[in-house]
Parts: structure tokens; sequence; C-alpha cells
């Protein structure tokens, strides 16, 4: 049996276990990998120097991973992130460096190291950020916009500094020559990816695009012969992922390669992040404890309030910036690929990469209960967050009057659109959180408040008291309780139509007070089954086709 195989296939292996155990804890799979590396570890089962081929593994996981995230910075998405994001994001990348060095100096870690750390602080975790805001579906709200637009920066940022220290064979060899050297090969190499992504490759690839098997060899032969040119050059294979996958960003295909790469991804990243837990030293936990406990609640609490502040200069509502500051409140994977990188440059050692690999850990599982429990965090923590909120906030789209329309409808997307459009204008206002939405509504000359459900503030703003019927679209159970519980105590309600996703949740509406609860399956079924029953003959089906050709 080949040299390695036996560990390989324990890794997968213990790593399905520890992953099985993290979906049912409903925790990220990186911790799994993780806890695989320091369970190998810790029984000294995984020699990584070995094994030169699991290391080759591991640069490759880096490798695909920056190219995923290259082939998401569109030119579209980089003209998406408005001046607001982008303050915020280099703000906060700032703001974070800088607190976070005073605060390794204060623990005696060396200048360097102390960088390492300082920056490994300042990234959040796009991967489970967008995970956790896709089950809550906040992607689309300002404040889950926002939070993309300040990862995107922090990617943007944490693809430079790879970039430059890829470069460099170790500390010794720093110098303003080399960083200019450096950099200027750096630009070079961005210029002709650039031309490369414009010009030739949207061509290429859709001249191969009818065959899957061609499209995916032509993706791995473009990476891998990048990777040996930027290795050439002096850069890591790393770096090359990236400036492939932005090669490909602008082409029609980019959604095909992506859903390809990703299963090279995950395996190739799952031996990565086993390698990193398995290099974490156990028996300095003991002197690394505080450090632990001080940076992770600098990141669980000093980024959120970092992030508030800058957002509620910058005139945001603070229900906005305490959102977007908890969905930023843990350290990124690339916060472990830079500390690895640190490692191999010779730059920090072993402690350094336990200890934020440590901080990785506690962040990440709770900031993943701080997101999913945001919103009933902020109701708890309203009244002390007046500090980050301007006297007159001005959120975009956010009207600064009352309204009083007979008929609210809360959500505008599918259902709330067809809804809508049936209704007179003159007679409706909508609710939505959605900025595209916003733009379309006030385009087609639509009154509507740029807001949530879970927001009460945004009720008296709507002056929903007042209205006749009010029709929320929004499938979830917690949102739909929070409408009505704001009408139980009004001596004049008006009638609520809610959504439900299950039977069972629009039996609690209907317990709660809702006055009719559409579940859209069984209510399409019925009104189908009802139009079958009064037209035998099936003409209504021509009738109902025509509103769509």
């Amino acid at each position: 049996m080949s040299p390695g195989f036996i560990e390989l296939a324990a890794i997968v292996c213990v790593a399905a276990v520890f992953g099985f155990i993290a979906r049912m804890l409903k925790q990220p799979v990186i911790l799994a990998y993780l806890a695989t590396g320091v369970a190998l570890g810790f029984v000294e089962f995984l020699d990584v120097k070995a094994f030169e081929p699991l290391s080759v593994f591991s640069d490759l996981g880096v490798m695909f991973l920056l190219f995923l995230v290259g082939l998401e910075i569109n030119y579209t998405s980089l003209r998406l992130v408005g001046k607001q994001a982008a303050i915020a994001g280099l703000g906060q990348v700032f703001f974070t460096f800088i607190l976070g060095y005073v605060l390794a100096k204060f623990f005696g870690l060396a200048s360097l190291p102390a960088a390492y750390v300082s920056i490994a602080l300042t990234f959040s975790s796009t991967i489970i950020i967008v995970k956790l805001l896709s089950d809550k579906r906040d992607l689309g709200s300002l404040y889950g916009k926002m939070s993309l637009g300040i990862l995107l920066v922090q990617d943007l940022v944490v693809i430079l500094i790879l970039v430059v220290l890829s470069g460099m064979q170790n500390g010794a060899d720093f110098s303003p020559l080399v960083l200019f050297f450096t950099l200027f090969k750096a630009v070079l190499l961005f210029v002709v990816v650039f031309w490369l992504g414009r010009l030739v490759f949207p061509l290429l690839f859709d001249k191969i695009s009818h065959s899957h098997e061609l499209l995916f060899l032509m993706t791995l032969a473009w990476v891998f012969s990048l990777a040996g040119l930027v290795r050439y050059l002096g850069f890591s294979i790393e770096i090359a992922g990236f400036l492939a996958g932005l090669a490909l960003a602008n082409s029609s295909e980019h959604y095909q390669i992506a859903a390809k790469i990703r299963p090279l991804r995950d395996f190739f990243l799952l031996i990565f992040f086993v390698l990193l837990g398995s290099e974490m030293i156990l028996s300095n936990f003991a002197q690394i404890l505080w450090p632990i406990v001080a940076f992770s609640a600098f990141v669980l609490i000093g980024n959120p309030l970092i992030v508030m502040a800058i957002m509620g200069l910058m005139g945001y509502r603070k229900r906005t910036s305490f959102l977007t500051g908890v969905s930023i409140a843990q350290i990124s994977e690339f916060s472990l690929v830079l500390m690895a990188l640190g490692l191999k440059l010779g730059h920090i050692d072993e402690t350094a990469v336990a200890l934020i690999t440590s901080v990785g850990v506690v962040t990440i599982v709770v900031s993943s209960y701080l997101i999913l429990h945001g919103d009933a965090l902020y109701r708890f923590m309203s009244p002390m967050l007046a500090l980050f909120e301007r006297q007159a906030p001005h959120e975009h789209h956010m009207p600064p009057q009352k309204f009083s329309k007979p008929i609210v409808v809360i959500g505008y997307h599918r259902t709330g659109q067809g809804i809508v459009r049936a209704l007179p204008k003159k007679d409706v206002l909508v609710i939505d959180f959605d900025p595209e939405v916003a733009r379309d509504l006030r385009e087609n000359g639509y009154d509507h408040i740029f807001g949530d459900i879970a927001d009460t503030e945004v009720f008296e703003l709507a002056n929903l008291a007042r209205a006749r019927l009010v029709i929320s679209t929004s499938p979830g159970l917690d949102d739909n309780l929070i409408l009505l519980n704001f009408f139980r105590h009004l001596r004049r309600r008006p009638k609520i139509v809610l959504r439900a996703e299950s039977e069972k949740d629009a039996e609690i509406l209907y317990e709660q007070g809702a006055n009719y609860v559409l579940v859209p399956h069984i209510s399409s079924g019925h009104y189908l089954g009802k139009l079958l029953a009064e037209d035998p003959e099936l003409k209504f089906l021509k009738k109902l086709r025509g509103k769509y050709v």
C-alpha cells in the first residue's frame, strides 16, 4: 500500500465523524476539520513532515479557495460595493488592526508576530456569514448587503497582503527594494490577467462551454499553468488561484466553473485545516489561555463596536449597525491562511498559529449563535444602543414622515409583488428591506418604507394601527409573531393576513390572532381545485396563461 494512504483514509474518516457531530450541533464544518487535526495530532498519528503529499494537498486547498474568491469578484460586484460599504470596511480593518496590535503588545508579543495576530483579527468569514444570512433570508436586507460589502473589502485587503508576503522568501530578505519589486511584479500580473479576463477568456470558454468535461479540464489547465508561472516569478501558488479565478470572473460560464471546482476546494481545504489543527501545541495552551480569552472577546465585542461606531457616524440606524457588526464578529478562514503562510515564512512560531486558531474556534462558535439570534439580541439591547445612532439617522430610502394607508404589505418579493400590483397604488404602502426593491417601488410610484418586519420602529412609521388591512408575506414565524404581538394591546386593530411555511406554523399564527394565514403550496392547490370545479372544460387555463405570455 502506498505510503500515506492510511493517514489520508484516517483524516477523511475522522473528519466525517466530526463533521456529523458538527452538523448535529449546527456548527460550521471548518470546526470539524480543525478538531480532526487536533485529535490526530494529540495521539501523534499525524506527522506532516513525513508525508509531503499532504502539504501539497493543503496548498491546493488554499489555491482553490482563492480561485473561487477571485471567480466571485467580477467587475460588476466591485461596482456594487458602494461608498458606504467601502468606508465601513476600510475603517473596520484599520481600527481593528490598531487596537488588536496594542492588545498583542500588551501580552508581550514581538512586533512582527503582533502584526500578524492583529491583521488576522481584522478579517471575517465569508463562508460562515453568507451561509447564516442565507438561512435567515437576510442576504437582501440592508445590513446583509452592508456585511457582504465589508467582506468584499476585507477580501481585497487580505489578497493584497498575501500577494506581498508570498513574494518574500523569508523575513531577512525584506527591504523597501524587495517590497517595490514584489509589488511591481504583482501589478504586472494583475494587468495581464485583467486583459485576458476581459478580451480572451470569455470568447475561449464560450466555445467550449457545451462540453462540461472540457470546461472542467480547461479550467484546471489554466489554474495549474498560471500556478507554475507565478511560482517561477517567486509568488506562492495560492495567489495563482486568485488570479486564475479573477480572469474567469467575467465569463458567462463562471457559475458552472464554480460548481465544478467547489468539490475540489472542499476536499483539499479539508487537508489544510486538518494539518493546521494538528500543529496546535496542546501543551502550551495554559500559557496562552488568557490571550485566547482576550482576543476572542475583542473580536466578539470590539469588532461589532467598531462597526457600529463607524456606521453610526455615517447615519445608519442602530439596528442596521448592530446587525452588521454582529455578522462580522468572528475571524476568517483567511486569518488561518495568513498565519499558516507566516509560519512557512518563519515570521511567526507555532504558538501564534495556535493562538489564532483557538480564537477562530471560539469566535466562529459564538458568532454563529449571535447571528442567528441577532434580532432577539437587538430587541434586548436596543435601549443601550442609542449611543451608536444619530439623532436624525438618514438611511437610504428611509422617509422622514409617517404614512396613513388603508393597506400595508410587508415584503414585496414573489407573493407580495403579485398582491401589490393587483391593488390601487393610492391605497398601498409597501415595507421591504431590499434596497433594489425600494428602488423599483420608487420608480413605479409606490409609497414604501425601507425597513424590516422585526423592527417595531418601522411599525410606528407605517402607522399600522390606522390601517384597514395588514399583509405580511414574510415566511418567518418569529417575525410574524412580533407583528401580532404589536397589535395585541391596541384598542383597534386591522385585519391581519400572514404567510406561513407549514401547517403547524399556520396553526400557531391562528391561535395568536391572525385573520388568515397563507400557506403557498396549500392555498395554490385550493385555488386551482376551485377553478377546476367551476370550469370542467378548463377554459380558465388560457385566461391564466394570458397573464404571462
